[in-house]
Order: structure tokens, then sequence, then C-alpha cells
């Protein structure tokens, strides 16, 4: 007969064993992870590869099994990763002891001579756990360029062409700094990167193609790369003064360009000679009691090409604001709307409104408008508002303007456009009603540069050479 007291000794033996062995399964389980997102900031600053690491911290009173620590762009991503000691891409059945944890190392490496990359690489990390799965997000730059994370000018500053710019998170210009950006600089956005001036923005492009400067999103690839909405846009804030642009291009933004409120001193808030605002989702020029003079400007394909709201002072002269309904934006807005107010709680708040528009083209086809200028006024405020040598296309005329030598509703037959292709040439053909039909507004180029003539201009902001 056996001692019972042994099979109790055993019994208890094996009972601690399985214990001290056991995992904790349930889905609640405890578990920190140490960082949502790894951002390597220095790759072209260092030798190009970086390694940063982050702990899986097992919280509960029972071992946990990991059932994997997976990198989700597996073999062929730019990063790798290490997690206690076995290499990735993908590591299973990782064992914590309770109240302990596990090193992840991530590396990255990138070549400063591969160009075809995307400015800013980005992969992930999944780790899974007892039914869940959680994850940190990876971000390193790509092409060598000038990156800037909430950067803020506090002195006065000057960007030139050696190398792209790419601003991530914000960039703001102080109160009384300005940013200088000279010809053929490229400043690529990123999606939630508003680019705020409280001071003084001043763009240099020049006529050549290559010496414009251009700002768009930090996407280029497709199709993301002429998706409107791409990046948040430039936003002019009530301190700001003296800002202009000469041959720019703004592209794929939501606000391309926001003006509020007058400049503190008597010189226009934005002067933009010779730009392009193009594909903006949600406005392409949008001021609130502002001043703005613009020139030879094409502002094209926006949701909303240009407002100007609660009074200002503006002048547009040669400029063609013109909408085609395509797959990514359908024309439903006036490509013109003007006004000396905006409804507050229902209630309409004005201002003074002084704008003239001369020797412009007003135009939108494939849409649902049917009047592309639109303009609206509330009470007794000063109200100016002039037309001057347009074509536009017009079912009911606006009320309360001044205007002479309207070309009303006549197509103005430009170059080409294809939207399925999405190839925009807004120049005239030759036998566009808006030929020779301006007058001498002391403007003796057109956007390209090219000369016009003493005569008479033609419409817009391309002259027919």
């Amino acid at each position: 007969m056996k001692n019972p007291l042994l099979i109790s000794i055993s019994t208890l033996i094996l009972f601690l064993a399985c214990k001290k062995e056991s995992f904790i399964t349930s889905a609640d389980a405890q578990v920190a992870i140490t960082a949502d997102s790894l951002k390597f900031d220095t790759v072209f600053t260092t030798t190009g590869s970086i390694t940063q690491f982050f702990k899986i911290i097992n919280e509960n009173d029972q071992k946990l099994r990991l059932g994997s620590v997976k990198l989700m762009g597996g073999s062929t991503s730019f990063f790798k990763i290490n997690v206690d000691g076995y290499t990735g891409p993908n590591v299973h059945n990782i064992e914590i002891e309770k109240r302990d944890s596990v090193y992840v190392f991530v590396s990255v490496s990138i070549s400063q001579n591969t160009a075809d990359l995307p400015f800013i690489v980005r992969d992930s990390i999944q780790v899974s756990f007892n039914g869940n799965t959680r994850y940190v997000q990876l971000e390193a730059w790509g092409q060598n360029a000038h990156f800037f994370r909430n950067k803020k000018i506090t002195a006065d500053e000057t960007w030139n062409n050696d190398l792209p710019y790419v601003i991530i998170g914000s960039l703001t210009v102080e109160p009384n700094q300005k940013l200088t950006i000279n010809k053929g600089c490229r400043i690529y956005v990123h999606a939630d990167a508003p680019i705020i001036v409280d001071g003084t923005l001043e763009v240099n492009g020049e006529k050549d193609t290559a010496d414009r400067v251009y700002f768009r999103g930090d996407r280029l690839d497709e199709p993301y790369n002429d998706f409107p909405a791409g990046w948040p846009g430039i936003y002019f804030r009530a301190s700001s003064k003296d800002n202009v642009f000469k041959y720019a291009v703004i592209k794929n933004a939501y606000q391309a360009l926001a003006v509020e409120d007058p400049a503190p001193n008597a010189n226009p808030k934005l002067t933009l000679n010779e730009c392009i605002v193009d594909n903006a989702y949600d406005a392409g020029i949008i001021a609130l009691n502002s001043s703005i003079r613009a020139r030879n400007c094409l502002v094209s394909n926006c949701g909303k090409n240009v407002i100007l709201a609660k009074g200002g002072d503006y002048q547009f002269t040669h400029c063609t604001v013109v909408s085609i309904s395509n797959s990514y934006i359908l024309h439903r807005d006036p490509v013109l709307f003007v006004s000396n107010y905006i409804l507050v709680n229902n209630n309409p708040v004005t201002a003074s409104l002084s704008a003239l528009f001369r020797n412009c083209i007003f135009w939108g086809q494939s849409g649902i408008v049917e009047d592309e200028v639109v303009v609206a006024k509330s009470g007794s405020t000063v109200f100016n508002v002039t037309f001057d040598y347009n074509l536009w296309k017009v079912q009911t005329p606006p009320a309360n303007i001044t205007s002479s030598q309207i070309i009303n509703n006549q197509n103005p037959l430009f170059d080409s456009v294809n939207t399925s292709r999405r190839y925009y040439n807004f120049r005239l053909k030759e036998n566009s009603p808006a030929k020779e039909k301006g007058t001498n507004a002391g403007v003796v180029l057109d956007l390209d540069g090219k000369p016009r003539p003493i005569g008479l201009p033609d419409l817009g902001c391309f002259e027919r050479q």
C-alpha cells in the first residue's frame, strides 16, 4: 500500500509546478507599450541608419505569451525589428514573465542616394496577444530634404533651392518676422501641417517652370499626388502683413490661401503676381474683411474658387477663375462669391467693401452652377463692386454692382481640356471671344511671362501669342 502522505506531497508539487507555468489568456490582460510611434528624424544627418526601441510590459501576475510581433511591411520594409533577441519581420510566441518586459529594437536604413522614395517612409508594428492587436507607428525620412517638424520662424529667414523642404506638423511665421522663399524652391507639406503666417511670407519665383515656387502635399505616389485636400493650406492671420507671392504654384490644398482681417498697415495684406492656385478641395482663395491684389493669376478647379466675404479691399486684374467638374471635385458653387457680410448666429455682420475686377474671365462648366459670379449685400456699409471688361457665365446678373464691357455666356474657348486625363490648358484658342477684348491696365506681361500688346490685351491670365 502506497503512503498517502507521499501521494499528497507529489500532488501538491505537481499543482504548484502547473500554477507556476500557467499563462494569462484573458483578453483583459494588462499590457503596456512604452511608445505608440517612433519617429526617425535624423536619418540624413547621420549615416542613414538609426536604431530606436520600445518595451512591451506584462503588468499581470501571470506570464503572458505574445502571439506575434510583426513588421507589417514585411521583408521589403526599410525598417527592421529585433524582439528579445529574435530577428523579424515576424517573431512568434514571445513569453514575458509576470511584471516583466521585453525590448523591441527598431532600425531603419535608407540610402541618401535613393531618389525614388517618398519624402516620408512609413510602416507599423503589430503586437498580438490574447486576441488583441496593438500598433506602433513608424516614420522616417525618405528622400534627402530639409525636414521641419512644427517649425517656427522666430527671426528673419531665407530658403534657397538646394534641397526640397518638407513640412511636418506645422510651419508658423511669428509676428514681425519674415520668411523669404527664393526661386525654384519646392515646399512639400504633410496632411496635418498648416502653414500659418502671423508675420510676413515673401515668395520670389521667376517665370521659367523650374524657377517657380511650388507648394503641394508630400504624397507624390499615385493616386495621392493629385488628390485635393492633401494638405491644409496657407493661413494669413490678423497680425500678418506685406505678403507677396510671385510666380508661385499652390496645389492640392484644402483651403489654398486663407486671409483674415485687414492688414495692420496701409499695404495690401496679400499680393499675388503671376500665381496659380489649383485643385483646392474647399476654397482656392478665401478672404474675410481683408485686402488682396491679384494680377495674372489662374484659380482653377477648386470647390469654391474665390470667396471674398465680410467686406474688404480687393483688386483682381487679368485673372482666369475657372472650374470644370471632374472625378475629384463636382462643380456646384460659383467660381466667384463677393459679399460685405457673414452670418453669425444667423445674423449678418457687415463691413465696408471695395472690389474691382478688370480684364478677367469667370467660367465654369459640366457642373450645376448657372451664375458663376454672385454678389451679395446686406446693410448700409460702403459697397463698391466694379466689373470692368470681363467675360463671365451668368444667367442672372448680380445687383448692386457697376459693370461695363461684359461678355456674357460666351464660351472662352480654352485651348485644351481633358478631364479623364486631368489635363487642363486654360490658354485661349485663336478664335476665343476673350481675345483682344480687354482694356489697357498697365500689365505688360502675362502668366507665362510673355509680353502683352500695347493695344487691346486678351482677357484672363494668358495672352494669346
